[in-house]
C-alpha cells in the first residue's frame, strides 16, 4: 500500500486517512452517468471538503476532470504553488482588488457585478492583460449572481469588453430535491441560456443533486460532495450513483487504559457515570479536532471488529470509550469513522450535513493518504 503522509512533523496519536484508490474510483462511477462529452468540475473548495485539495487535485485529473473548483483566490493560488496546471475556477465573489491576482495566476473568476467589470477594464488598461471569467447568474439562490433579468444585457457588455475572455456562464441550484422549485430556477437558466451565443463556453447549473436528478441543457457539471464517496441529503431518494465509497476515515491510538468503579463518572460534568465496573480507553481526538462536543455519549468506535460505546463528555482534546470486555492494549487503533461507522450518522445526531462534518475535521489532523 502506498503511504503518503501530508503532516510528516506532527507526532500525535491522532490522524484522518484519505484513501485516494477511492477517489480515483468515485470519478469513474460518475463518468459512467454523464454523456461522452459532458465536461466535469471537481469542486474542491474548503480544502476539497477537508479530505486535501492539493493532494486530491492531481488524482481528480489524473481521472479525467476538466476544470477544478474553489471558494476563494486563495485557494486557487495553493494549487497553483502545487504545480497545478488546470483550469481554476473560483466559484465564490472575488474582491475587485484581488482580480490582478487572479489573473497573474491563471485563475478564472465569476463576473456578475459592475464593479468586477470595471475592475477588469482597469487591470487590462494598466496592463493590457485579459481576465478569464465565467458569468454568475443569479436564479434563485439568492446569494451571488447576476439577475435573470439583467443577465442579457450583462453578458452583452461583457462580451464586448476587450479586457474579459469569458469562459462561461454558470448558476447553481438552490432546492435540488424539490422538483417544482427547481423547475423555476432551469426556466430563467433556459431563458438566459437561449438567448444567448454560448458557442465555446462552458455552461453549468448541476451541482451533485443536480446531476443525479435533472437532464438540463449545459456542457459542464460540478461535482462536489459525490466524488468523496458522499450523497448529499437528495440521493436517497434520486437516481443515486450506486458504489460511490467514502474517502475518509478517523483513527486514534488508545493513549490510556484504566478501570473504573460502578458510581464513577467519566470526564467533564459526569455525563456518564459505570452501573457496573468498567474498563475506560482514551484516545487524544476533540472537539478542537472537529468532533462536536453535541456528539458526547452518542457515538460508537471499533477496535478489533468490537463496536465500542463513547463516554462522557468529549473534550478539547481526548475523548473516551467503554472497552469492558475487549482484549485491547494502549497502541490499540480505534477507528471513530470508517465504512461502518459513517460521518452521516452523525450529521444525524446533529442535525446537520456530512459535507460540514468533513470540512470540520481538517482542523489540525494530520492527513494519511493510501491506496
Amino acid at each position: 500500500m502506498d503511504i503518503r503522509e501530508s503532516n510528516a512533523n506532527i507526532h500525535r496519536d491522532a490522524w484522518v486517512e484519505i484513501n485516494l484508490s477511492r477517489l480515483a474510483e468515485n470519478i469513474e462511477l460518475i463518468k459512467e452517468t454523464l454523456p461522452k462529452d459532458k465536461k466535469i468540475l471537481a469542486v474542491i473548495k474548503a480544502d476539497a471538503y477537508g479530505h486535501g485539495a492539493t493532494m486530491c487535485a492531481p488524482v481528480l485529473l489524473a481521472s479525467g476532470v476538466d476544470y477544478l473548483g474553489v471558494a476563494s483566490v486563495d485557494e486557487g493560488l495553493d494549487l497553483r504553488k502545487a504545480k497545478i496546471k488546470a483550469p481554476i475556477l473560483v466559484l465564490g465573489a472575488v474582491p475587485a482588488w484581488a482580480i490582478e491576482t487572479a489573473v497573474k495566476n491563471d485563475i478564472q473568476i465569476p463576473l456578475f457585478t459592475d464593479e468586477h467589470l470595471n475592475a477588469c477594464e482597469e487591470l487590462f488598461t494598466r496592463q493590457s492583460v485579459k481576465t478569464k471569467a465565467h458569468i454568475k447568474l443569479d436564479t434563485g439562490m439568492n446569494r451571488i449572481g447576476v439577475s435573470e433579468k439583467n443577465a442579457l444585457d450583462f453578458i452583452k457588455r461583457v462580451r464586448n469588453s476587450a479586457a474579459v475572455e469569458l469562459k462561461g456562464i454558470f448558476t447553481h441550484l438552490a432546492n435540488a430535491e424539490y422538483e417544482g422549485r427547481t423547475a423555476e430556477q432551469v426556466k430563467d437558466w433556459n431563458s438566459v441560456i437561449s438567448n444567448t451565443d454560448t458557442s465555446g463556453l462552458m455552461l453549468h447549473i448541476l451541482n451533485t443533486a443536480g446531476l443525479m436528478t435533472y437532464d438540463v441543457p449545459s456542457n459542464m457539471v460540478r461535482a462536489g460532495i459525490a466524488i468523496y464517496g458522499l450523497y448529499p441529503d437528495l440521493a436517497q431518494s434520486a437516481k443515486k450513483i450506486e458504489g460511490l465509497k467514502p474517502l475518509m476515515s478517523l483513527k486514534g491510538r488508545i493513549t490510556n487504559i484504566h478501570e473504573i468503579k460502578a458510581g464513577d463518572g467519566v470526564s467533564y460534568g459526569y455525563s456518564f457515570i459505570a452501573d457496573k465496573d468498567t474498563k475506560i480507553a482514551t484516545i487524544p481526538i476533540g472537539y478542537a479536532d472537529g468532533v462536536s462536543r453535541g456528539l458526547s455519549n452518542k457515538i460508537y468506535g471499533s477496535i478489533n471488529n468490537h463496536k465500542i460505546k463513547q463516554v462522557g463528555n468529549i473534550t478539547m482534546d481526548q475523548m473516551m470509550f467503554d472497552i469492558t470486555g475487549i482484549d485491547a492494549k494502549t497502541g490499540d487503533i480505534i477507528e471513530l469513522i470508517n465504512d461502518n461507522l459513517t460521518i452521516d450518522n452523525w450529521a444525524k445526531i446533529l442535525n446537520t450535513i456530512n459535507y460540514e462534518l468533513t470540512c470540520r475535521l481538517k482542523v489540525r489532523l494530520p492527513r494519511v493518504y493510501v491506496r
